[in-house]
Parts: C-alpha cells; sequence; structure tokens
C-alpha cells in the first residue's frame, strides 16, 4: 500500500513517543508499504512560540528570547540524543542553525515592537522545522532510509492568507514529482503546517494544519490511504470528559466528519478532508498509543446504521446574537447590510436563523469576536436598519450529525422531545439542506445533561446496531 501517515504533537513529544513512532513505521516498512511522513512540532512547541513572540513585541525590556532558545534546544537535544545517538552531532548542528534564525527574527520583532502576520507564521514554523529532523534520523538509526522536507521543498503553494493559507491546484503536481519519487527507496519526513506563497514566502496553514498537510501530500501521490496518528483511539460518539460511555465509531463519512469537525469535535478539521474527498482517499484516525485498535475509517459512503444520529458534538465560547425591530420586515437590503458589516471586521458567523416575520435575525458568532460584531451592528442601527441588539455568552452550540438523519421522517421531533421531557430549553435551532445534521443553542448549565439526554436517547454506547 502507499501510505501517508501524519503524527500529531503527542505523537512526537517525546523519546518514547518518537520510538512507537519508528516502531510503527518499521512495521510497515517490513510489511512492504510505501510511506510519506507528516510530523506536527512536539506538544506545546507551536503554543509556546507564539506565546513568547506576543511577550517580546510587548516587552519594555528583557525579552525572554533567550528564554525560549535555551528551552527548546535542551528538550530537542534531550530528545534526539535518546532516539538517534549516531545522529547526534550532524543533526545538533542542523537545530543549533534553525535557533539562531529563530532568536534574529525574534530579536527583529522585539526591535520592531511589530508582529506581521508574515513574521508570525515564520516563527510558529519553527516546531516543526525541529521535530522533523528528529523523526527522520531516529528512522535512519533504525536502519531505515529517510530524508527531511518542508513544506515548501514538498511542493505545498499556497495562497497568501497568513495564518489560514489554503493550498493552491498547483501544488498536487509539485508533490507528485517531489515526493512519489522517494517513496520506494526512503521515507520522506515531512514538516507540517507549513507551505509557501507562490513568492517563496512561509505561510501556515491554520489550525490542525499538519492534518492539512497530510491531506495534501495524500492527494498529490495518489495514496491508497491517509492515516492521522493522534492520541485518541478514533472519532467518539461524542466528548467522553462528558461522557465517560462515549465509543469509536468505526467508520463515518466524508461529509458526516466535516459537520461533526465544524461543531467543534477536534480530530480532525473540515479543512483538512478536502484534498483526500477530492480524490475519495479513506482518511484513518488512529492512536499512536493503541495502534494495534482499529480507529475510524473516514470515507465517502460510510456504513449505514439503522440508527439515524451517528455522533454529537458540542461548541463552547460562542455567543448568541439577536438583532430585531419591526423596521427590518420587508424591508431589502437588511441582511446585506449586517453581514457586510461583520465580514468587514472578520466576525465569522456560525449558525444563522431568521423569523418568518423577518423582524429578527439571530445569529451564533465566536464569543471572542463579539466585540467586534456589537460594534459593527451598533453602525448599522445608527443608519436605522435595526432598532435592539441583544446578546447571551453563557451557551453552546450542540450538533447531532448522522448520514441516516438525511429523509428520515421524526428525527426533529424525537430529538426536541427528548430534551423537552428533561426540561432542556432549546433557545435556536437550524437544519442544513443536508439533512445529516440539526444544530440548536442551550445554555451552557444545559449542556451536559442535553448531550447525555440524545446519547442515551440514541444509545450511543453500545455497539453498531447493523
Amino acid at each position: 500500500m502507499r501510505l501517508v501517515m501524519k503524527f500529531g504533537g503527542t505523537s512526537v513529544g517525546n523519546e518514547q513517543a518518537i520510538a512507537r513512532v519508528v516502531d510503527i513505521l518499521k512495521t510497515h516498512r517490513e510489511r512492504g508499504d510505501d510511506i510519506a511522513v507528516v510530523v506536527s512540532a512536539m506538544t506545546g512547541v507551536t503554543d509556546q512560540l507564539i506565546a513568547t513572540a506576543e511577550e517580546v513585541v510587548a516587552s519594555l525590556e528583557s525579552p525572554p528570547i533567550e528564554t525560549l532558545i535555551q528551552s527548546l534546544r535542551s528538550r530537542h537535544m534531550k530528545v534526539l540524543s535518546a532516539v538517534a545517538p549516531n545522529w547526534r552531532e550532524e543533526v545538533g548542528i542542523y537545530i543549533d542553525d534553525r535557533l539562531e534564525k529563530l532568536k534574529h527574527i525574534l530579536t527583529a520583532i522585539y526591535t520592531l515592537r511589530e508582529l506581521t502576520p508574515r513574521s508570525r507564521d515564520y516563527i510558529v514554523s519553527f516546531g516543526e522545522r525541529l521535530s522533523a529532523p528528529i523523526v527522520s534520523s531516529a528512522l535512519k538509526q533504525a536502519g531505515i532510509d529517510s530524508v527531511v522536507l518542508d513544506g515548501c521543498q514538498a511542493g505545498i503553494v499556497t495562497n497568501s492568507c497568513h495564518g489560514a493559507a489554503v493550498a493552491l491546484p498547483e501544488s498536487y503536481t509539485h508533490i507528485k514529482s517531489r515526493i512519489a519519487p522517494l517513496l520506494p527507496d526512503s521515507i520522506p519526513v515531512i514538516m507540517g503546517y507549513m507551505g509557501c506563497s507562490e513568492q517563496g514566502i512561509v505561510t501556515t496553514l491554520g489550525r490542525s494544519g499538519s492534518d492539512y498537510t497530510g491531506s495534501i501530500i495524500g492527494a498529490g501521490i495518489n495514496a491508497d490511504e491517509i492515516w492521522i496518528w493522534t492520541d485518541v483511539d478514533g472519532v467518539m460518539t461524542t466528548d467522553p470528559r462528558m461522557i465517560p460511555t462515549a465509543r469509536v465509531i468505526p467508520t463515518i463519512s466524508f461529509l458526516e466528519m466535516m459537520e461533526l469537525s465544524y461543531f467543534g469535535a477536534k480530530v480532525l478539521h473540515p479543512k483538512s478532508i478536502e484534498p483526500a474527498m477530492m480524490e475519495d482517499i479513506p482518511v484513518r484516525v488512529k492512536n499512536t498509543f493503541h495502534a494495534d485498535a482499529p480507529g475510524t475509517a473516514v470515507v465517502r459512503i460510510a456504513h449505514r446504521e439503522k440508527r439515524v444520529v451517528k455522533a454529537i458534538s458540542i461548541i463552547r465560547k460562542v455567543a448568541l446574537l439577536t438583532i430585531g425591530g419591526a423596521q427590518m420586515a420587508g424591508r431589502p437590503g437588511v441582511a446585506k447590510a449586517i453581514f457586510s458589516s461583520l465580514a468587514d471586521r472578520e466576525v465569522n458567523v456560525m449558525l444563522i436563523s431568521q423569523g418568518s416575520s423577518e423582524a429578527n435575525i439571530t445569529l451564533v458568532i465566536d464569543e471572542d469576536h463579539l466585540t467586534d460584531a456589537i460594534e459593527a451592528l451598533t453602525e448599522i442601527k445608527k443608519q436605522g436598519y435595526v432598532r435592539e441588539i441583544t446578546f447571551d455568552k453563557d451557551i453552546v452550540v450542540i450538533a447531532v450529525v448522522g448520514a441516516g438523519m438525511a429523509g428520515t421522517p421524526g428525527t426533529s421531533g424525537r430529538i426536541f422531545s427528548a430534551l423537552g421531557r428533561e426540561g432542556v430549553n432549546v433557545m435556536m435551532i437550524t437544519q442544513g439542506s443536508s439533512e445529516v445534521n440539526v444544530s440548536f443553542v442551550v445554555k451552557e448549565g444545559d449542556s451536559q445533561r442535553a448531550v447525555q439526554v440524545l446519547h442515551d436517547e440514541y444509545h450511543l454506547s453500545e455497539g453498531c446496531d447493523e
């Protein structure tokens, strides 16, 4: 088989984790599989880089640059010495060179007192620049030939949207010509999370960027499967921290996975599914620390169970925003004015509901965007489009997802009847045209009970219902 295997931060977070990665790769190599590897930064390193960059630009004196450099060097050299002692000197020189470059850019932003999106992307890319050579050297220590490539060298060409870049179509041609020829003889280790613009400037791919890298590489080399290795056994029926009896879902469709990801499930991001879905390549989510577990297969058409609901997802830290006024009814251009104003402030709207009277519109937005949203809508209010603006921050969005919901009568009635019996008040409801997702808003204090009620209603803790 031709496989792309992406290993997340916890999977490469220390010497024991990297040793497991090497064992997994060696086993598959001995089976005759061709493998391309994508790695994330070690656990916590990306957050450490972001926090330090923001602290440096705000520092009046004694920026914590040297503290960061020494911390990163100590951690990475310790792991390198453990997993690849024969390569310590050679890779150590590379690590020191990267850290010197990182020190220079941090010093520059301290001097200029400015952290631009472009420089931020360059800084956060150093997590993968440090982890990938260690994984590659560990493979060589185990007798497996390996080469290291950053996102640019691998052929990932993106737009110039720093912090949330998207791969351009030409990436796939570049990847095929650069990565595929390496596979018969070696395991390329590719730095996830980054690419470069058409001008050669480093960009990063946003949340779950390394998953996205893995999917892009898989599509580029026409992989048989893409495996996302993480620290959970697969995609769960809901958050096991809320519902301890939540179980792993054996198979799930691309569409269901995208809905779950958009509505809070953090195993995969919707963007990371798209390249695989485009080429119809199965994505398998597996646990590095429980490698024998089958995980979850994400495929075009999943096995359809008799129960119509497959999983329940939740988004926290959101706000409910209601815009109302009788003058909105029948007045052309109101919605355009509202959403244009919000877009100008880069406020992302997650859910929308409008009453048939057209006298109010209710939105769900990220809580961090609430101030910007209110300021934008206050300007609209001054223009006479709306009369009142109210909000509620003490809420969550719950999404009920399942391909079996499409065309099944009574699904919404069953959901909301179950909630009603338990006294859970629903503040807002939406359903997409795909019919695989019903989303609703409840008070934060009702969230645990709401998820438990629906998890029980559809017997999601039980095994597959064939």
